[in-house]
């Protein structure tokens, strides 16, 4: 173990702390994972993963491939039963899964049956020799309507996962506690619908993820960190918020619909990452 990794703070400590030089990275998940909250001029989505998958890149001799198979408003149950199998058979040597935000905001949930799913990515991913980097979702508690019900069952989950993952818990995983950065809940890093993450907090995510790897941080990635939220973002409770982003989650519910119904995936291939 290097001095480094040995000082590092919980929330990122995994259970190998030796540099390593990943080849192949695929990221599963949900609207988290895919990016949604980070959008560029062209309307495509950039998020945390593609940052790491960049991060990564920087710092290789051979710069890895990188698939991302996340589709936005999936609970975890067909996160793991739809993409981990794909996920896997292309090879990948890491592999990143963060999933149970949108399963917390359903009527009801067994906290239980979601680390039973995370711990079947673990499973048939150690199989494979494949090392995971297991993600826990910011908090976004306090700027959300019934917020105190997510803080009590992220928690919960928080509670449930830590002791498996955390610190030395588990060979072959990475954990990122991203759900106990307190500074990661502040209105800066979200996105106006209070719900995803902005560019400023998808690149703190990827930030905590490259550490936990003992890889490089670019130090780009630090400018605007501390800035202001602009002003749009900061408004609270509006009859326009709950019109645009509330009304239609709750019509999605009532109707069994997700927001990624008919989506592919933005990533299905290994492809280089683009350093340009």
């Amino acid at each position: 173990m290097t001095e480094r990794a040995a000082n590092k703070p919980a929330a990122y400590q995994g259970a190998e702390y030796q540099r390593a030089e990943y080849e192949r990275y695929v990221a599963i998940g949900d609207s988290f994972t895919e990016g949604v909250g980070d959008e560029l001029g062209d309307g495509q989505v950039r998020g945390w993963a593609d940052l790491v998958a960049f991060g990564l890149a920087s710092a290789a001799t051979v710069p890895p491939t990188y698939a991302n198979l996340a589709i936005r408003g999936k609970l975890l149950a067909p996160i793991v039963t739809e993409q981990l199998e794909p996920a896997l058979a292309l090879g990948p040597d890491l592999l990143s899964i963060c999933g149970g935000g949108n399963d917390l905001m359903r009527p009801k949930v067994a906290i239980s049956y979601i680390v039973d799913l995370l711990m079947r990515v673990v499973d048939r991913a150690g199989e494979q020799g494949t090392h995971v980097i297991m993600l826990s979702g910011a908090n976004p508690s306090a700027h959300l309507p019934m917020g105190s019900l997510m803080q009590r069952r992220g928690d919960q989950l928080a509670a449930a996962v830590r002791p498996l993952f955390a610190g030395k818990g588990m060979p072959g995983v990475t954990f990122v506690d991203n759900w106990a950065d307190t500074e990661l809940g502040q209105r800066r890093f979200w996105s106006a619908d209070k719900l995803h993450l902005n560019a400023r907090g998808h690149t703190r995510v990827a930030a905590h993820v490259l550490e936990a790897l003992d890889v490089p941080v670019p130090g780009e990635w630090g400018a605007g960190a501390t800035a202001e939220a602009p002003s749009d973002e900061r408004v609270q409770g509006t009859l326009a918020y709950y019109r645009e982003f509330v009304l239609p989650w709750i019509g999605r519910r009532l109707t069994g619909r997700s927001s990624g119904d008919g989506r592919p995936p933005k990533r299905p291939e290994l492809t280089p990452v683009d350093l340009g």
